[in-house]
């Protein structure tokens, strides 16, 4: 009987351990599973994209005018209102930098010695518009605490092929042997040493004039090629090129390659704190061209415009590098997911950021379907936060944001960039944090929290960070939930600062931290503690 008894007790046991066994197995696969739907599921109201330090930026094109002004010929009133309801919007969906095309077709958005107005402000090229658009775009950018990123096309003349349309001062009208005609445009010649100047004289002016926080180039160095017409450079190439470079289309490269390099060095010689960074094509090198290329079988800029990322990025040439990747996750040609993974081993241990240029154009059209879904960008941007070598991303263009396809524009500033983000920090120029500034007063008024605080007499501060924390809250600055705003310096010479916290409930108890920060965004120790005091 009792050899019975524990021969039932062990068969028990042993049942129960297997029973025990089993459900654990089940659970570890569900948890395995659940973690592997999060990466991707629909259903997943996870939000992985809340980060105390992100780019956030927005393209704002003014070819064509597609963005602003929304047409040409509107009064500077007129076009002043479009830009801060632009600027306004950005802010509200969390933006943390605007990107804004300043020369889109050899002209400008600025009074300038080297290129004439842009027609797509009054509609004719050369008229003045009667203010300076950068100064005043700058400005209000800088107001609402954006970054501002001067976008330049190097060498598109025009967007047809008449010459004699342009103004007579005009670069390409006094140099016609600089021009070429191409695919219904006009460009400069990238393979002219002449050219190559011309460009870098129009962005060091502007970089000399103006208080902008970065250069920015996009994708168009070499025209996209058209079937059936040959880049007509034979001659140049002869000239230049022949018995130096092993091909032309080497040659070609080194051309765009000096510009880069030339461009950055100039930069970097007048204001070492002004970026540079470029947007390229998505697509480097195909794998079956090189073995260290993507896995992808899309258009190449490496041989298409002749674009080499690869040796920018080694050469630290650049500051950040954006890829478009305009393609939805699981695209036979170009997977999403496969490129963002290869972009981030490009930059990784160089003195680059990688942010990634997401397609905000195609949200909710239905070529391919992917882009129907609601979650497809949503998606992309929490795949991005698995990567940690990716530091943001910039949206083409504001104008298909705002348009708030499938809720998308809601959805930035409700969830994805409910809370603010620091733009990431670039230690190679600047590492050296502000001193930390005092808070005087945290007073509750009618109208929320007045926060008065003191900033340090020699302080290199551009704007502050408010942290807000309830009462018995864990203080925890990385936490961005607790970052509620960025104040910018309300002048240079200016100590004490004023905010209010039109937010703050008025039965909660809150301690407040302020934080000063320079303009490469390293962010002081925090401020002493302050409680709300009643009124």
């Amino acid at each position: 009987m009792t050899k019975s008894i524990f021969s039932l007790k062990n068969m028990i046991c042993f049942f129960l351990a297997a029973i025990l066994t089993m459900t654990l197995l089940t659970v570890n696969i569900g948890v395995a599973q659940s973690k592997k739907e999060v990466q991707g599921n629909k259903s997943s109201n996870e939000n992985t994209t809340w980060v105390k330090r992100q780019l956030r930026a927005v393209w704002i094109p003014s070819v064509l005018n597609i963005s602003w002004p929304s047409k040409t010929g509107l009064s500077k009133e007129e076009q002043k209102a479009e830009m801060i309801k632009l600027l306004d919007e950005a802010k509200a969906m969390g933006m943390n930098a605007v990107v804004i095309q300043i020369r889109p077709t050899a002209d400008a958005f600025y009074p300038s010695k080297i290129n004439p107005w842009s027609k797509y402000l009054s509609g004719k090229q050369g008229e003045n518009p009667g203010y300076d658009p950068l100064a005043f775009m700058l400005n209000e950018a800088h107001k609402r605490n954006l970054e501002f990123h001067a976008w330049f096309n190097p060498y598109r003349i025009s967007m047809d092929t008449n010459l004699e349309a342009l103004v007579p001062d005009h670069p390409a009208k006094k140099n016609p042997d600089w021009v070429v005609s191409y695919g219904g445009k006009l460009y400069f010649n990238p393979g002219i040493p002449e050219v190559k100047q011309h460009v870098i004289d129009s962005v060091m002016e502007v970089v000399k004039k103006y208080d902008i926080d970065a250069v920015h180039f996009d994708d168009y160095f070499y025209p996209y090629p058209v079937a059936g017409q040959e880049f007509p450079d034979e001659e140049l190439y002869q000239k230049y090129g022949a018995g130096k470079f092993e091909s032309k289309h080497d040659w070609r490269r080194h051309n765009i390659n000096m510009l880069v390099k030339e461009v950055s060095t100039a930069i970097k010689k007048e204001k070492s704190y002004v970026k540079f960074g470029i947007s390229p094509f998505g697509i480097w090198r195909n794998k079956s061209s090189d073995p260290t290329g993507s896995d992808t079988r899309g258009s190449q800029s490496y041989e298409t415009i002749y674009a080499d990322t690869r040796t920018w990025i080694q050469n630290e040439w650049l500051d950040y590098v954006t890829p478009q990747i305009y393609w939805n996750r699981g695209l036979a040609v170009a997977d999403y997911e496969k490129l963002v993974p290869w972009w981030e081993n490009e930059v990784k241990g160089k003195n680059v950021q990688l942010y990634i240029g997401q397609a905000a154009y195609k949200i909710g059209t239905e070529s391919p379907p992917a882009w129907m879904d609601p979650e497809e960008m949503p998606n992309q941007l929490k795949l991005n936060m698995q990567y940690p070598d990716v530091k943001g991303s910039m949206f083409f263009s504001v104008t298909d944001l705002l348009a708030n396809r499938l809720n998308f524009k809601d959805r930035l500033s409700q969830d994805l960039y409910k809370y603010p983000a620091l733009v990431p920090t670039m230690p190679w120029l600047d590492a050296k944090p502000p001193k930390a500034p005092t808070i005087h007063t945290a007073l509750r008024t009618p109208k929320g929290v007045s926060l008065v605080w003191n900033d340090h007499p020699r302080s290199d501060a551009t704007y502050y960070t408010v942290y807000r924390f309830k009462k018995g809250e864990k203080i925890d600055f990385e936490n961005p939930q607790h970052l509620i705003h960025t104040v910018r310096r309300s002048s240079k010479t200016s100590l004490v600062q004023v905010y209010t916290d039109k937010s703050a409930k008025s039965d909660e108890k809150y301690i407040y931290y302020v934080t000063a920060v320079d303009r490469l965004h390293n962010e002081s120790k925090p401020s002493n503690p302050k409680s709300v005091k009643d009124k």
